[in-house]
């Protein structure tokens, strides 16, 4: 029976939700699986469910243990259907920075937005007609900033629903505060024995404990944490001995923290007593886990945690039995088993570090320990496991926040800082994080010389992404100092890099005879130094680009050509789907619409598994042309320009679509198509053409149909067709982009190339 069984949900569905299409395999979200029963909170659980239903802001509050978390995430997956565009959490516990704070809640709603503007503008656009449910997950230590964010968005997003979780309310206009106070007798008494059961198989057979088990959940006041920790401990005492030990406890610490509430008072008295039960080693390990910010690792825990007190060799059994004390949680993800420490656990434990003095060695063994990891992620973005840099790099994200961060703030750490900022260039660009790369780049940027080789590489990478923000002044400003260090300081590397990415914003801007120099010299300057990497492979499809501008198709094919191969040969694929776009032009000046779509199809979702919305949103506009000019099922047999008629003429009406949807993305990018006459051409093409076959009501008809389309819609709409589910695309994140077809080179390439090249 579901969790919300009476309450009032089941009538019409509230102000700014929509019934789920019944068709749809799963609603769009990313609520995470539960790992374990849930119990009890039927009756708090249907008043949570009536507030959401009256307010569009409903804040669940309570002492730490209490399960909140637990509790708006099972009434978010209750709900979640009554919402067209899903429910989505956002995990804040681990968010230090209240400069990060947008980007992290753009990421969790997988809202990608390249351009320069201010991380909450774009929130606020992509949000505004989308009928959605967000959850905010631990926020009190930002709570101002959560205030403000979650204000604002309210205001503009009249479809938004926002339930939060936190001690302390947010105090904003039309907000709903529920205290979810700690589990009934019974309740709390299953909760134990579930939990205990996972320890000792046998426990619910044993009816002597009963009376000692309701004793003990009364002791703990009914707190989910505090009884889970007491249960980890059955493998080792029995429920008497556990009451025993623990009612000692509570007296001797009963005439303290007087001005503490009692349930706060009964928590940290709960999770001091487990803390004095654990040996030595696991009191120490528990500490030095706190450095961690969000899921990690064994390799990062015994890397970082590890020291003559705790050998590495030992640290998986100290890992493993703070485990089944419920101390860590275990999570399986697709990179495999991962472990974690709840918000109050942890600030318990980070007490314990402070008081040996060894925090600051511990930030900066744990920084030390996701530089490696940057640094060897890098260097297998150019291999065949990119797809599985781009799920670690996500999975990561926080723990390397927060290695940054500790750089860039700690006294002579800055240069790290910036060797960081700069190394995660594939994350920034390649999957789909531009905005907040150039934070951090801009932060990197601001710590000045302290290291020449990494304030280079932090530079070139901020003109990169500048340049593909649309930012031309910003991205000259930071190439032009790139060069001049470089060419000060003799560095040929950083030199090739800042003439490349100049060379980049020649080619944005128009100036392609310019735009074929740099190109020209920077991918001489990488030969001299003996670069090869997909930096170098995107300066050459960058150089196809370029010379195909000018007319020389035939000889961008053949650089793409040459530069699939060694994708192929290296496993690569985020650049491959670029020579791929430039093939897929080839294909479709040549008359070979067929060899178009799929070269333009593998592009596509590549492109959307890496989240590169300029990938994306090239390949869609391409696509649309590509659908206009091709007959598919439902059309008809047709020769160009005697479609079926404004009504009848299916391909025609897709690829309106498919330029409405692009027309959106590009909100996301920055300027359409670049500014650039070149970029713009097919889109140009393709308009006159939809125009004269639909007319112009018709047209703009279906683009405003596009318009609504996100980026997953957008993607399962270009690959699928009309029909696609929302969920379900493609090469979402997490999964590998599908590997590329291989296709002969389109024939003549000349008909109709005068109509597409400016």
């Amino acid at each position: 029976m579901s969790p919300l069984s009476g309450s009032p949900l089941p009538g019409p569905p509230p102000h700014g939700t929509a019934v789920p299409d019944r068709h749809r395999s799963a609603p769009p979200g990313n609520l995470p699986a539960a790992l374990s029963r849930f119990f009890g909170r039927a009756a708090e659980l249907r008043a949570l469910a009536d507030h959401l239903e009256h307010s569009r802001l409903v804040t669940v509050t309570g002492v730490g243990g209490v399960g909140k978390t637990r509790a708006v995430t099972e009434l978010a997956a209750a709900v979640q259907d009554r919402f067209c565009d899903g429910a989505w959490l956002a995990e804040l516990g681990a968010v230090t920075d209240p400069a990060l704070l947008d980007h992290v809640v753009a990421e969790a709603l997988r809202l990608t937005d390249h351009t320069v503007r201010p991380p909450r503008e774009c929130l606020l656009e992509q949000l505004a007609e989308r009928h959605l449910l967000l959850v905010l997950d631990g926020c009190e230590h930002l709570v101002e900033d959560c205030a403000l964010l979650v204000r604002d968005l309210l205001r503009r997003a009249p479809g938004l629903r926002v339930l939060v979780a936190a001690r302390r309310p947010l105090e904003i206009a039309g907000e709903q505060v529920f205290a979810l106070p700690p589990l009934p007798g019974p309740e709390a008494a299953a909760l134990f024995e579930d939990r205990a059961a996972l320890v000792r198989p046998r426990f619910r057979d044993n009816g002597a404990e009963a009376g000692a088990t309701a004793e003990l959940c009364r002791r703990l006041d009914g707190i989910p944490l505090a009884l889970e920790l007491a249960a980890g401990r059955l493998g080792t005492l029995s429920v008497t001995q556990v009451l025993e030990r623990l009612d000692d406890r509570f007296r001797l610490l009963a005439g303290r923290s007087r001005d503490a509430l009692p349930r706060h008072r009964t928590l940290r008295t709960a999770i001091g007593w487990s803390h004095e039960l654990c040996t030595p080693a696991e009191r120490l390990l528990w500490a030095r886990l706190t450095v961690f910010a969000g899921l990690f690792d064994l390799e990062a825990a015994e890397y970082v945690c590890s020291g003559p007190e705790l050998p590495a060799e030992d640290l998986l059994d100290v890992l493993t039995e703070l485990v089944a004390q419920s101390v860590v949680v275990r999570e399986d993800t697709p990179l495999g088993p991962r472990y974690r420490l709840l918000d109050t656990v942890r600030m318990y434990g980070a007490g314990w570090l402070d008081a040996l003095a060894d925090t600051e060695r511990m930030r900066r063994r744990h920084r030390d320990w996701y530089m490696g990891l940057a640094t060897w992620c890098e260097l297998d973005w150019f291999s065949p496991r990119q797809s599985e840099v781009a799920a670690r790099i996500d999975a990561e994200l926080p723990n390397l926040r927060f290695a940054m961060e500790y750089s860039l703030e700690a006294a002579g750490e800055a240069h790290i800082g910036q060797y960081l900022a700069g190394t995660l260039w594939f994350c920034w660009v390649g999957c789909g994080r531009l905005a907040e790369g150039r934070y951090w780049l801009e932060r990197a940027r601001e710590a000045g010389d302290v290291n020449e080789e990494t304030r280079l590489k932090s530079l070139w990478v901020l003109g990169y992404v500048a340049v593909l923000q649309g930012d031309r002044a910003g991205a000259g400003q930071a190439l032009g100092e790139c060069r001049e260090l470089a060419e000060r300081t003799g560095n040929d590397r950083a030199l090739a890099y800042a003439e490349h990415r100049t060379g980049c914003l020649a080619l944005v801007s128009d100036d392609m005879p310019r735009a074929e120099r740099l190109l020209r010299g920077a991918l001489a300057r990488y030969r001299r130094v003996g670069e090869l990497n997909g930096n170098v492979l995107m300066a050459e499809v960058e150089l196809a680009m370029a010379v195909a501008f000018q007319g020389d198709l035939a000889g961008a094919v053949a650089r793409c050509e040459e530069v699939r191969e060694v994708c192929e040969e290296h496993g690569e694929r985020w650049t491959l789907a670029y020579a791929q776009y430039v093939l897929a032009f080839a294909a479709w000046t040549g008359g070979d619409t067929a060899g178009a779509r799929a070269l333009l199809e593998d592009c596509l979702a590549a492109d959307h598994a890496f989240r590169d919305l300029v990938g994306a949103v090239l390949a869609i506009e391409l696509l649309a042309l590509v659908t206009c000019e091709e007959d598919g099922p439902g059309s008809g047999v047709r020769t160009l320009g005697a479609g079926a008629g404004p009504e009848g003429d299916a391909n025609a009406v897709e690829a309106a679509v498919l330029q409405g949807a692009a027309g959106r993305l590009w909100r996301s990018v920055g300027q359409p198509l670049f500014g650039s006459r070149y970029f713009n051409a097919p889109h140009a093409l393709c308009e006159r053409r939809l125009r004269e076959r639909l007319g112009g009501p018709r047209y703009e008809e279906c683009v405003r149909e596009g318009a609504r389309l996100d980026l997953d819609a957008a993607t399962a709409r270009a690959l699928r067709g009309p029909a696609a589910p929302r969920a379900g695309v493609p090469g979402a994140r997490g999964g590998p982009p599908r590997a590329p077809r291989t296709h002969e080179p389109a024939g003549s390439r000349a008909a109709g190339a005068g109509e597409t090249t400016g």
